[in-house]
């Protein structure tokens, strides 16, 4: 969330940027303006009350050491005026606080100053794109034909077992899902990103802390009895691991990856676009973390997005990289860069990965801080996180692109992770 600073030293700032996220923040920035004075005069009020308890608990002492209890207990009963007072001041700043903490909460991250304007997808500014070109056989068909022909990816026993966006991978399909995840997390590894496998469930604070609560609570499955949330995206748990924490300013950047499956209600979601691998309810996804300097969070997330750009270069698919523009933008995030593969047998480009600098946002409500070697203060980090990579879509685009006439061709660097199987057949 924004920081109160941000708020007050930047007002007019945070209003003109957030109308790019589509967000009309004036009032709201005056009412939590106004909340703010509010809560300083109770705790100024509270700290007076307080201050003269402590002095009136002093002369109390004294005043029964010399035996002049009369005196004492004139000032005992408006020792218990006062603490009545002070209850009621307590209570009226905690309703303060609340409410202050509900107006910042509902406010979005400010958007990087490159981050273009414009309302949906259609406005997103494409940074490049690579220009290879697939050659498809005759009578080509879409992903969930050949996951049937080939026996790989079997929707309607998911369906069976599950629900719809459940899919059940079988043999060769469950092989090359292994492969890919396997390959991505040996990818970051060498990259420099330390191996985490964190729980699949988290808590309300966890929710709280990377932005997704109370956000997106309609669509995380949600277990009410324990009030525990499947995870949407491995950031969340991952991210959580530094939440309440000081870490060491020589010990940044912290940099850390995670292979877990992901699960997302995906509420409303049906059409062409949503068919086979398109979107599930439950998907597997390699997840890339990095705790920054503030200094050095826009060269980072520059690095990661370099990183993504490698691995997608490596499975030789066509890819663009956008810039998200303000109305596609997250709620957290600052700067968003997509990762989007052509899909030749659709005839559509299938996002694959997003990389995202949240600046001190999640950091300011998982209470994430460094101790800076220049100001002695603690200060907040800067977190990003990027999907590398999300495996439905890129599977899908690699099965489809790479379908031929003796069956459907691995990559190359899969097959290593294969037993050196170089065809789907």
């Amino acid at each position: 969330m924004l920081t109160l600073k941000q708020i007050r030293d930047n007002r007019e700032f945070v209003i003109e940027r957030l109308k790019v996220k589509g967000v009309d923040a004036e009032a709201t920035l005056t009412a939590i303006i106004a909340e703010d004075e509010s809560r300083k005069k109770f705790q100024s009020e509270l700290d007076t009350i307080n201050a003269q308890l402590n002095s009136l608990a002093k002369e109390i002492g004294m005043l029964f050491k010399q035996g002049k209890k009369e005196e004492a207990d004139v000032l005992k009963a408006k020792t218990g005026e006062l603490k009545e007072l002070s209850k009621e001041h307590e209570a009226a700043m905690v309703q303060s606080m609340s409410k202050l903490n509900a107006l910042v909460v509902s406010l979005p991250n400010i958007p990087h100053i490159s981050v273009p304007e414009g309302k949906s997808a259609e406005h997103n500014e494409l940074v490049r794109q690579n220009d290879i070109k697939v050659e498809l056989p005759e009578g080509a068909v879409p992903h969930w034909e050949l996951a049937k022909k080939y026996d790989i990816i079997d929707f309607e026993l998911g369906n069976k077992l599950t629900g719809a966006g459940f899919p059940v991978y079988k043999g060769a399909g469950a092989a090359i899902q292994r492969a890919l995840i396997s390959f991505f997390l040996a990818e970051n590894i060498a990259a420099g990103y330390y191996e985490v496998m964190p729980p699949l469930m988290v808590n309300e604070a966890s929710g709280f802390g990377t932005g997704q609560l109370p956000d997106k609570e309609g669509q995380m499955y949600h277990d009410a009895q324990d009030n525990l949330y499947l995870i949407p995206t491995a950031e969340v748990p991952v991210t959580n691991i530094y939440r309440d924490e000081i870490v060491a300013e020589s010990s940044l950047p912290i940099a850390l990856t995670a292979y877990t499956p992901c699960f997302r209600r995906e509420a409303g979601s049906y059409g062409k676009d949503v068919r086979g691998l398109n979107r599930l309810h439950q998907f597997d996804k390699v997840e890339i973390v990095r705790i920054e300097h503030p200094e050095n969070s826009y060269a980072a997330l520059d690095k990661m997005v370099l990183h993504v750009e490698k691995i997608l270069q490596k499975l030789g698919l066509p890819y663009r990289i956008l810039r998200l523009c303000g109305g596609d933008i997250s709620f957290t995030s600052a700067l968003t860069f997509d990762f989007e593969v052509y899909s030749a047998a659709q005839e559509m480009w299938l996002e694959v990965s997003s990389v995202s600098n949240f600046e001190s946002f999640q950091a300011n409500r998982l209470k994430l801080r460094y101790k800076s070697s220049e100001t002695k203060k603690t200060e907040l980090a800067h977190t990003l996180n990027g999907s590398s990579l999300a495996l439905p879509r890129t599977l899908a685009a690699i099965l489809e692109n790479n379908q031929t006439a003796e069956g459907i061709r691995i990559p190359e660097v899969l097959r290593p992770f294969m037993g050196g199987v170089e065809f789907i057949k």
